[in-house]
């Protein structure tokens, strides 16, 4: 008896891109992200964890080469007043957030699952270390994104 699937039907979201996103979209490489995100805002934050929706803000913002590139260096300028100097940041954020949601979402999972975060009610608490962060990525690595 053969049992025949619908292609990509188990496929995991990230996988079902071209392979060029493939490589930039991968969870533990969003994961790597959410952990540099999570761990910048304890360092500003008096120790407390990201905000969850925090990194549905974030992924998009950096993934971006256009919207990263301007973003400011220090953390002196509030979001608010970076917006009023670059308003064609908003142009097209809101699908680009909704487009990658689901992979932020599953990125939050693997690096739960993986102890780079861990969640602290509405918050990502990062957990590691910089060599454990490169163990990480080796061990989520495959030979089709390597």
């Amino acid at each position: 008896m053969t049992i025949h699937r619908e292609p990509g039907l188990m496929e995991p979201l990230w996988r079902q891109q071209p392979p060029e996103q493939v490589r930039l979209l991968n969870p533990a490489f969003l994961g790597a992200l959410i952990y540099s995100a999570a761990k910048g805002y304890e360092e500003e934050s008096n120790g407390s964890g990201l905000p969850y929706a925090l990194a549905f803000v974030a992924l998009p913002a950096v993934l971006q080469k256009v919207t990263r590139e301007t973003l400011p260096r220090a953390i002196s300028t509030s979001l608010a007043a970076w917006l009023s100097v670059h308003p064609s940041a908003l142009v097209g954020f809101s699908d680009r957030a909704k487009a990658i949601a689901p992979l932020v979402r599953q990125a939050v999972a693997v690096a739960a699952s993986s102890g780079l975060v861990s969640l602290d009610g509405y918050r990502l608490i990062p957990e590691l270390n910089v060599r454990k962060i490169n163990k990480y990525g080796r061990d989520l690595a495959t030979a089709a994104i390597s």
